[in-house]
């Protein structure tokens, strides 16, 4: 089965359980993005369930239907780790065979000694914390200073804030291409991360001027084979890398219109999508609410993406870790994704099942455009298999 055209979803950190080996990354008991949510408030996402979201487990107060108009499974993670990167390089066909650095005590003397040095401002931080926490608590002192603010976080990143009337944005991104440079060998970190803001003491707020500084990744992942284009995220993490078209966006809502933008524009090719508030705004502030109504918000967005596709068209929905909002730490979660995948023309409630990894999706992907991935196993004759199709 073969498709002209392949939208992917990335709905970030909308993890759906538990792996077996969460607890050895650090996770509290019974992280659950999903199932936590469901549990706390009736969640209202009939049409995430009519494509078969509440048939791959069970979700309380989300009822699954007896026939899904998508094929549904989920895929664990095989990689080390818990992270973006890791998960959206695994995505495109990239095991990884060690995790990424972390740094829960911030980064070493020799790292910041030569960080210093190279950037000639010194710095403020260098602590495990939340953005919007850090800036609140040293953003006084950096605007007194200039000193660039250097935190961390259970993932593998190296985050640098500024305000954008103290540092401005040109000068930051400068400031982490040093960072960036610096952290190679064994202290390379997955991003480096340009986090601005603006405001006054006690009102600050981060402003949509982030950029990611990742890892170039390894030749032969499914971008250099099938090129796409990226909304959201997508081209920082994969530092461009067969990116014909990339939109930059400032919230879910706006990747959501760029997306249908980018459907209309594009009858044919490969969209790759990262939706990326479930994650930086929501789970990373343990605000279980905000995440529960952005899931509702893209829920009710779904009908306005279904309606245009055809049987030409595929489209994915998964995640690419977990970020429980409900539990007392901010990290990620190592959980397992959602994989819903939906055509007008494949058969009604496939059972995708348990898969092996995120490089399944990629594999697909990489098939239907006849190509092939190293790591991965397809699913897209599981697709065509004997059955009505999903508009019968």
């Amino acid at each position: 089965m073969k498709f002209e055209r392949v939208i992917w979803i990335v709905l970030d950190s909308v993890g759906i359980g538990a792996m077996p080996d969460a607890l050895d990354y650090g996770d509290d008991p019974g992280a659950d993005t999903l199932g936590n949510l469901a549990r706390r408030r009736p969640l209202r996402l009939p049409n995430l369930c009519r494509l078969g979201l509440a048939n791959i487990r069970p979700l309380e107060n989300l009822p699954p239907v007896e026939t899904p108009l998508a094929a549904y499974g989920r895929c664990a993670l095989a990689s080390p780790g818990k992270d973006t990167t890791t998960g959206h390089w695994e995505m495109a066909g990239i095991r990884l065979e060690r995790p990424f650095p972390l740094y829960p005590r911030g980064f070493p003397p020799e790292v910041m000694d030569e960080f210093s040095r190279r950037a000639g401002r010194g710095w403020l931080g260098n602590i495990p914390a939340s953005g919007t926490e850090i800036i609140a608590r040293l953003g006084v002192e950096h605007m007194a200073t200039g000193k660039p603010i250097v935190y961390t976080s259970a993932d593998s990143v190296f985050q640098i804030a500024a305000h954008e009337e103290v540092i401005p944005v040109p000068e930051l991104y400068r400031i982490c291409e040093i960072a960036r440079g610096l952290l190679r060998g064994p202290h390379e970190v997955g991003r480096v991360i340009a986090r601005p803001f603006i405001g006054q003491p006690g009102a600050f707020t981060r402003t949509a001027n982030r950029h990611d500084y990742a890892v170039a990744p390894p030749p032969g992942m499914l971008l250099d084979l099938v090129p796409a284009a990226g909304i959201g995220k997508i081209a920082d993490i994969f530092l461009g890398r067969g990116i014909r078209e990339s939109k930059k966006t400032k919230s879910n809502a706006d990747g959501m219109a760029k997306t249908l933008e980018t459907v209309a524009a594009h009858a044919a090719g490969f969209v790759f999508v990262n939706l990326v508030d479930f994650d930086s705004l929501y789970g990373h502030r343990n605000d279980a609410e905000g995440y529960s109504k952005a899931l509702e918000e893209v829920d009710a967005w779904l009908p306005d993406l279904l309606k245009p596709l055809t049987v030409q068209d595929l489209l994915v929905l998964t995640a690419d870790h977990g970020c429980d909002p409900t539990t007392p730490s901010t990290d990620h979660t190592r959980e397992y994704v959602p994989l819903l995948a939906y055509s007008p023309g494949i058969r009604r409630g496939a059972r995708l099942g348990d898969r092996a990894s995120l490089a399944d999706i990629g594999q697909t992907v990489a098939e239907n455009f006849g190509a092939r991935l190293a790591f991965g196993t397809s699913f897209l004759a599981e697709l065509a298999a004997t059955g009505p199709p999903a508009g019968a």
